[in-house]
């Protein structure tokens, strides 16, 4: 009963660490508030409660079937055979020890966050030029399909149509650096590039203009409570808290994911430092995000030192990649292309360094499966909602701003232009 008890408490915080981080008002997943534009404030936070219960009732009508096979609408789950939960347990095969056994309906909500965030990470992409119910109508295909389809192949363990399973190729994504990161920046890409930059944001000389966020005190204070929402993405997936072994590897897996977002705030730090003479926040910020989203494909093998220098080159990748990003004039107000899918692939590479039951090819190939599968599913998606309807706002809209055009209200009345 007492160890129950320790699994049902570990859930519950564990599922209110994701929410925390998943759906919070002041930072959403890859797009801190105070990072976009300061007339967008309003229609970012739009977006992130629309896309949030989006997520949630899709996920709940069709996607956790999709993934998991749990039923459409999830039918059953409401109900529990205490008999023969009792029976899984005394029959498995390690034992005590052995595999998680855990309710539905809490697996069904700690998936469900991690379907937010892979859209939310679309959220930051796009911001300040998209049109509001072009990106919820998105939101309906990938948090209902998109999503849950590359989710069966990977977490659900079935074959990607029938042809190969990505697990018999040692496939490996612990918490998601592929299977939630990277699929949300393939699905971000697809959409940014039939939306286009924003105005003014790239000269006919090819110079970079830079279009400051709103608020960067909100945008680090989102920015520490995703680091702190984090443990409960990595932690939780360990999926068990009743033994010694899994207590341990819940512990070390805090460990890890904690260094990883250190060194890489550093590493980005220094590297800014060295590149433009400033110690440039909004890079300290992504830097910590970086090695947050490398560490997620396996935090529970590496030793702390291993985690440090993995965050540490999370941390100088995603500099390199977010001025690459800007040399190609893909526009990425928050850098959640290069967060999220450059270091998404990154941390998926990363795995068979330390985890012998993964390889390089199968950790190629998932990713491959993964991006190509989102990214042109969703390319397929923007362009026909690009032609029924659009997708981006008009120039006017864009420069007196989408709070005005979408919401009619400000997030910052009292910057309103005179």
């Amino acid at each position: 009963m007492v160890k129950e008890q320790q699994l049902e408490s570990f859930e519950q915080t564990n599922d209110g660490l994701i929410l925390f981080a998943g759906g919070e008002p002041v930072a959403i997943e890859g797009t801190p508030i105070g990072g976009i534009g300061i007339s967008g404030g309003s229609a970012a936070q739009d977006k992130e409660v629309a896309l949030y219960a989006i997520s949630c009732m899709m996920y709940l009508f069709v996607g956790y079937d999709i993934m998991y096979g749990g039923g459409i609408f999830l039918s059953g789950i409401e109900t529990v055979d205490p008999a023969k939960v009792l029976a899984d347990f005394s029959t498995r095969e390690d034992g005590f020890t052995g595999a998680a056994i855990y309710s539905a309906a809490s697996d069904f909500f700690f998936q469900v966050v991690f379907v937010a965030t892979a859209m939310s990470i679309v959220s930051g992409a796009v911001a300040e030029r998209m049109k509001l119910w072009a990106f919820l109508a998105f939101a309906v295909v990938l948090t209902g399909v998109i999503y849950p389809m590359e989710g069966s192949w990977t977490w659900g363990g079935n074959a990607v149509f029938g042809l190969y399973t990505l697990a018999d190729l040692g496939f490996s994504d612990f918490a998601g650096s592929g299977i939630v990161h990277m699929a949300g920046a393939a699905a971000a890409l697809a959409g940014v590039l039939l939306l286009g930059a924003r105005r003014g944001k790239y000269g006919a000389d090819g110079r970079v203009n830079a279009i400051p966020g709103s608020n960067l005190p909100m945008a680090t204070l989102g920015t520490f409570i995703l680091w702190m929402g984090w443990f409960g993405f990595n932690g939780g997936s360990v999926l068990k808290l009743g033994d010694i072994a899994s207590s341990h590897s819940v512990a070390m897996v805090f460990l890890n994911t904690n260094a990883a977002a250190a060194a890489g705030a550093v590493a980005a730090l220094v590297l800014a430092k060295l590149l433009f003479k400033k110690a440039d926040l909004t890079m300290a910020l992504n830097g910590a995000l970086a090695g947050l989203v490398a560490i997620t494909a396996e935090p529970s093998t590496p030793t702390p030192m291993q985690a440090t220098l993995f965050g540490a080159i999370a941390g100088i990748v995603v500099v390199f990649s977010i001025i690459s990003l800007d040399k190609l004039k893909i526009d990425d107000p928050v850098g959640a292309i290069s967060v999220h899918g450059v270091v998404g692939l990154l941390g998926l590479l990363l795995v068979p360094m330390t985890n012998s039951a993964s390889s390089f090819t199968g950790q190629l190939i998932g990713a491959a499966t993964i991006f190509i599968w989102v990214f042109s599913t969703s390319l397929v998606v923007w362009f026909i909602l690009k032609q029924v309807m659009g997708i981006r706002v008009s120039a006017e809209e864009e420069y007196e701003g989408v709070d005005k055009s979408d919401c009619g209200m400000e997030a910052y009345p009292e910057f309103t232009r005179g």
